[in-house]
């Protein structure tokens, strides 16, 4: 037993540490995609508490990070301002229905989890992640452009002047520290996010800069400040919406997105990790771990989230292992939120900026640009088309539309694949040889090699080079047969699997006399035995 610990003690050192490093650099994201989403800094905090808390505990992925995120936040925008102007001014109902969504949104994700639907992440092509990746990075710095401007008799104008370069500077400087000071030996463990907003922040006390914060932020969009403390139960959530067709009608569209997007994310982030550490996750179980941290954030507060590529990455390089350095990082993070709630008000806003910046910079795939003209033409536009469809609509109508694309090229490509090789035996009988994937798409070409009316008496059909996938493909071969017999010609088919023919016995008998069974007869599943749903 004393061995069985003492090996394990330099992992609980590895997570403990690198839980405390993931926390320090959840702070400032975790604000800054509340920015995003236009609501109190807490409610991002929060969520980044219990989500993170929640998955870590029963998630699918030892190690890997959740909280509030980017990909997220940038549909909750359209979410919280529609919801506000159902309202009258100042009531803020707009944060009621997040709440409403975000608890949808999580039964969505369990629903999902609970019916397996993690494992179809791996048909996600990826030319689509790259375009995910990319139109993410282009919506987040579009995000941030609105940082820019200030409020003036109440309508936003653009920073000019002295302000602007102000705003400009820090931005710059705290893009300059994160990218710097990682290579000082000194520093080398200590997240970058936090590196520079601590120093723009020092700098902006020490020389009282008058420049936009956290509280003033917080304080012009008419809040009270940044008030820390332990998450509390919304009920007041049921009470201020009214729970009828008309909310399920604006809800459900926007917690269906929010489940998809997450879910997406994370099983993405999932296998990034998977491909790191050499292990393998379980992607159903974190879609339920995930969905059930949606629905106890709801409840409580916070603005829901999904898994965090950049933290997650974070975790692992800093020796993060296990279980421990995500709760260890939940519970840091509460304990900043409980004690330094008044600390987060100080920090400018320009510094933020920066940090998102830099996630921009960081998520963005800069290869894409290398590889364009050495991938084919389909995948550029697919990854184009992602990366468009991310920016003008939302992340999941983007992965969808991705993958519907190259489903269809891949369909097509495939469909002009197959051919028929033909020669004529001894006896005067004529063989078609198949060769290529025989399913819906590729049906047409496959009539198309056929001359029933000049084809000697008696052909052979010969599909040992083929696989017959789908049961368009089995009434492409019956219609064959049955033309073959009005002609008056007798017609023999070889190579089949046992599938293949189950099948075709039962769509007639007389196919018992017209398949040739061989010990050579490929093994392959065509569709499901009709018999198991009887």
């Amino acid at each position: 037993m004393t061995e069985f610990i003492s090996k394990r003690l330099p992992n609980v050192k590895n997570d403990i540490l690198s839980g405390i490093t993931v926390a320090l650099a959840l702070v400032p994201e975790a604000v800054a995609f509340a920015f995003v989403a236009g609501v109190d800094p807490l409610v991002g905090l929060y969520a980044a508490f219990m989500v993170g808390l929640i998955t870590s505990i029963f998630g699918g992925r030892p190690g890997m990070i959740s909280g509030a995120t980017g990909a997220l936040a940038v549909v909750m925008v359209s979410l919280v301002s529609q919801g506000n102007s159902m309202g009258d001014a100042g009531e803020n109902l707009g944060l009621y229905y997040l709440f409403a969504t975000v608890i949808l949104m999580g039964f969505f994700q369990i629903m999902a989890g609970v019916l397996k639907l993690g494992k179809f992440v791996r048909l996600i092509p990826h030319s689509v992640m790259m375009g995910f990746v990319n139109g993410l990075a282009i919506v987040i710095f579009l995000s941030q452009l609105g940082m820019f401007t200030k409020t003036i008799d109440g309508d936003k104008v653009w920073l000019q002047g002295t302000d602007l370069y102000l705003m400009g500077g820090l931005v710059a400087l705290t893009m300059f520290i994160m990218l710097g000071l990682p290579k000082i030996k000194l520093t080398q463990k200590w997240p970058e996010a936090l590196l520079g907003i601590l120093v723009v922040s020092a700098i902006a006390i020490f020389f009282k800069l008058d420049v936009a914060t956290v509280g003033s932020f917080i304080r012009d969009g008419g809040g009270e400040g940044l008030k820390g403390g332990l998450p509390s139960l919304h009920l007041e959530t049921f009470a201020k919406i009214p729970f009828n067709c008309q909310t399920l009608k604006f809800i459900v569209p926007y917690a269906l997105i929010l489940a998809a997007i997450g879910l997406i994310e994370s099983l993405m982030t999932l296998n990034l990790i998977d491909d790191l550490t050499e292990t393998r996750g379980n992607g159903n179980k974190e879609c339920i771990a995930q969905g059930s941290a949606n629905i106890v954030t709801g409840l409580f507060g916070g603005m829901g989230g999904c898994a965090m590529i950049g933290q997650s990455i974070i975790n692992i390089k800093s020796g993060g292992r296990t279980r421990l350095s995500g709760i260890v990082a939940a519970v840091t993070l509460l304990i900043f939120i409980v004690f330094g709630s008044s600390y987060i008000e100080r920090v400018p806003i320009a510094a933020l900026v920066g940090v998102m910046f830099m996630v921009v910079i960081g998520t963005f795939a800069w290869s894409s640009f290398r590889i364009l003209n050495k991938i084919p033409k389909t995948d550029v536009f697919v990854l184009v088309l992602v990366s468009a469809l991310t920016v003008i609509f939302d992340l999941a109508i983007a992965v969808f539309a991705g993958v519907i694309v190259s489903a269809l090229v891949f369909s097509w490509e495939n469909a002009v694949r197959i051919r028929a090789r033909k020669h004529t035996k001894e006896d005067g009988t004529k063989v078609y040889e198949i060769w290529g994937p025989l399913f819906f798409g590729s049906i047409s070409a496959f009539n198309d090699k056929f001359d029933i009316k000049n084809d000697p008496a008696h052909v052979e059909i010969d599909f040992i080079e083929s696989r017959v996938s789908d049961h368009s493909a089995i009434e492409a071969v019956s219609n064959i047969v049955e033309k073959y017999v009005k002609a008056g010609k007798t017609v023999r088919l070889k190579h089949l699997s046992q599938e293949c023919k189950q099948l075709l016995y039962k769509s007639n008998t007389k196919f018992k006399k017209l398949i040739i069974n061989a010990i050579d007869d490929p093994r392959y599943h065509v569709v499901e035995n009709p018999e198991k749903f009887n």
